[in-house]
């Protein structure tokens, strides 16, 4: 089964909360997460806090350099879930759902803290990703 890692802000009260219910759904079977406060682990995925300003990136854990971004990383997360690649190509057949969707996302990346709060700590999560560098927490509620 390929394994999944998805990069969020967890400092973000929105995307901890959406990395939470990920959690829920998926209880570590294909996602793994690393926050983008957790430098060693992101030096180690190669990524840089410019990368992660674009927004959440997921990376193919079995081919690293498969990496979606963004919506293209929201909407592959999607695909990935039971039944989601039905809601997924329906989004994606709509005209101009996408482009509304692609403008949705960065303005919400770029105002996230004003609209949804920061956390005064990073969320840790029990599904860390293994790369060797990035420790394992026990999960926080919001």
């Amino acid at each position: 089964m390929n394994q999944y890692i998805v990069i969020f802000d967890g400092n973000c009260n929105l995307c901890t909360t959406l990395v939470q219910l990920l959690e829920k759904l998926d209880q570590g079977q294909k996602f793994r997460y690393v926050s983008m406060q957790d430098e060693t682990a992101l030096q180690q995925l190669g990524i840089t806090s410019q990368d992660c300003e674009l927004g959440m990136i997921l990376i193919d854990a079995n081919t690293p350099n498969r990496r979606w971004q963004g919506t293209a990383a929201a909407e592959e997360i999607g695909r990935l879930l039971p039944m989601g690649e039905i809601f997924v190509n329906a989004y994606r057949s709509l005209p101009g759902l996408k482009w509304m969707g692609d403008r949705t996302y960065e303005q919400i990346r770029d105002n996230r803290y004003t609209l949804f709060g920061k956390r005064d700590t990073t969320y840790k999560t029990v599904y860390a990703a293994d790369c060797g560098c990035a420790s394992v927490g026990v999960g926080e509620e919001n």
